[in-house]
């Protein structure tokens, strides 16, 4: 019962986030341009709701070593930004997974659009329980997703479980520090859906439980820190169309939530890390 109460949470928070389709669609018309003849190179400028934008999922990329030969799974989708740059620019396929309904039929249509739907596939489903069989992907990549799903050895175990032997997953996240006070994480989960925020330490075992290995680990809290601070402004310049789509109220309880958020990084209480982590041959596997 809690987490389904916690499910649709998560599903009102993103059904009413700032950076929608028709926000996208609506940018894109203001820049002149063409819908109807939209390629993925000018989407890729619109559709990134991630830190760190098309370089982000590059650095993923790079890490995880994707090429056309690769079946990627990214968890905790959205609207497919990534999905969709990574198969254009890579060549690999992408199946994405959200557990936003509207999200998902969002990003099927920005992906048909961009003629890119028969390399980039889309579903509704929770990552505590991924509809798909054993062994099934090369890659898993996710950003910035976990701080919002509860059970985190569930998570990893069902990632890990959709890897092939030497599959690796990439994947960044919003994590607690030393730092982190009780009423920090209280309000966090009550105005940004993050639940159960990990660590650096508790991911490692996490992870070598489901006999896999983190590889590495990379501290990006300074970089995410100065990002956030942009997305900020970013998302008071929408304050018209939020207004508009969601009412006042709507708009200064985000806009509340998200500057006490974008604070704890000032404050030490929040980072940021960026993960590459092997899923083992064998027993006897390192994983490096």
């Amino acid at each position: 019962m809690k987490n389904d109460l916690h499910i649709d949470a998560v599903a009102e928070y993103y059904d009413t986030h700032p950076i929608s389709e028709q926000q996208i669609i609506d940018k894109l018309r203001r820049d002149g341009v063409d819908i109807a003849r939209v390629s993925e190179d000018t989407l890729q400028d619109h559709d990134q709701d991630h830190y760190g934008g098309v370089s982000a999922n590059d650095a993923l990329a790079a890490l995880a070593g994707i090429d056309d030969g690769c079946h990627v799974l990214d968890v905790c989708c959205g609207l497919g930004g990534p999905s969709r740059y990574l198969a254009h620019k890579y060549g690999c396929r992408v199946t994405g997974v959200d557990l936003t309904e509207s999200r998902v039929e969002g990003a099927i249509r920005l992906t048909a659009m961009v003629g890119l739907h028969d390399r980039v596939t889309f579903q509704c489903a929770n990552a505590l329980d991924l509809p798909f069989n054993d062994g099934t992907f090369d890659v898993v990549i996710s950003q910035e997703a976990f701080c919002h799903i509860p059970d985190k050895d569930r998570l990893v175990s069902e990632c890990a479980r959709a890897l092939k032997p030497g599959g690796r997953i990439a994947f960044t996240d919003i994590l607690a520090t030393d730092s982190t006070t009780d009423a920090t994480r209280e309000r966090l989960q009550r105005e940004m859906t993050f639940v159960e925020l990990g660590s650096q330490d508790a991911y490692r075992r996490q992870f070598e439980r489901e006999g896999c290995a983190v590889v590495k680990a990379q501290d990006v809290s300074d970089e995410w820190r100065l990002i956030l601070v942009d997305r900020l402004a970013m998302y008071r310049s929408l304050k018209e169309q939020t207004v508009e789509r969601f009412g006042s109220a709507h708009f200064t309880k985000r806009d509340n939530a998200y500057s006490f958020f974008v604070s704890r990084y000032e404050t030490g209480e929040l980072g940021g890390y960026r993960f590459l982590v092997r899923r083992k041959s064998s027993p006897r596997d390192p994983g490096s």
